[in-house]
């Protein structure tokens, strides 16, 4: 078939060069980066791979799609931590377990005990919990390289600059809001820190009425922490409120937090469509593929099979709108 060109090296971007190569189609990628990095929001992601959990308030679809996300990302050359997600809440909060359970399933209600045999750090801290035990997580970064790597292995190299040739596929994320009128920006505030003193070895999710906190160990000592989804039309810098609030719920997970070093703080914009549901939309030569919301590495892999059987087999895919103003 006639070149493709894909804008944008993100998540979005990346999986569907790889789903097309691996086709036997070899795409352009254009970013003005030239390699993936803080020009995306899938760059502070928290890489939890956690369909179940998301059931809770996502759209029955997300589960559906997300379910073999682990699989996808593990053989594209990431590294899949599998090792499930345990779903705690204070005791006051207990209400919000129950609510939790009731929302989801394919878990396991785990005792005081058991979270400690799960997690020793956490021995005494919880009188229970939920265990997820299918559900795992990466590195964000490290899978959005192990793309770029295995593309440059197959000679498909990041242009920084270029005329986009034959069909345009644009994944550029929130930066697509220029043509995509009904796309909005969600954002998420994200707090890395390191403190070797806690070792935790899977996701943890600290559920709170106000403030639910995900906590995903990057290994080394060192942990990604993520709370909040603020509507926004922009990018900001981290509040003073929200840095507050993530650092009093780690401590309220455990104590030892209280030593970390912090050691970036971050916030960006994740793309939404109304719904929260992605979109593969066409107009004329070019499909846009974008609208992940909170679920990029969940959901990217299944969006890009989407495009890449409509490309290249004309296969309409679920989540399609054809030239949509």
């Amino acid at each position: 078939m006639n070149q493709i060109t894909i804008l944008g090296a993100g998540v979005m971007g990346l999986c569907i060069a790889t789903e097309l190569a691996q086709r036997g189609t070899l795409p352009r990628i254009i970013d003005p980066a030239g390699k993936p990095g803080s020009q995306a929001c899938s760059w502070r992601a928290g890489g939890m791979l956690a369909p179940y959990c998301e059931a809770e308030s996502a759209e029955p679809v997300v589960l559906r799609l997300g379910v073999d996300a682990a699989d996808w990302w593990q053989a594209n050359g990431a590294e899949v931590i599998r090792r499930g997600t345990l779903v705690l809440a204070p005791s006051r909060d207990r209400a919000e377990l129950d609510r939790f359970a009731r929302l989801t399933e394919a878990h396991q209600p785990v005792s005081g005990d058991e979270i400690a045999a799960l997690e020793p750090e956490l021995s005494g801290r919880f009188p229970r919990g939920l265990h997820f035990a299918t559900e795992a997580h990466l590195n964000p970064r490290a899978a959005l390289l192990a793309l770029r790597d295995r593309l440059e292995e197959r000679g498909i190299q990041i242009e920084t600059e270029g005329t986009p040739t034959g069909l345009v596929v644009d994944a550029r994320g929130l930066a697509a809001k220029d043509e995509l009128a009904d796309l909005r920006g969600v954002r998420g505030e994200m707090l890395v820190i390191r403190c070797p003193e806690v070792t935790l070895t899977r996701t943890i999710r600290l559920l709170h009425p106000r403030i639910p906190l995900y906590l995903v160990p990057r290994g080394d000592g060192v942990y990604m922490i993520g709370a909040t989804m603020l509507e926004t039309g922009g990018k900001y810098r981290v509040t003073a409120r929200s840095a507050v609030e993530m650092l009093s719920a780690a401590y309220a997970l455990h104590p030892g937090f209280a030593e970390a070093e912090i050691l970036e703080l971050g916030s960006d914009a994740r793309p939404a469509f109304p719904d929260n549901l992605p979109r593969l939309r066409r107009r004329g030569g070019t499909l846009y593929a974008n609208g992940l919301y909170r679920h990029g590495y969940l959901l990217a892999p299944a969006v890009a099979r989407m495009a890449a059987d409509y490309l290249l087999e004309g296969r309409k895919p679920e989540f399609m709108d054809e030239d949509h103003p």
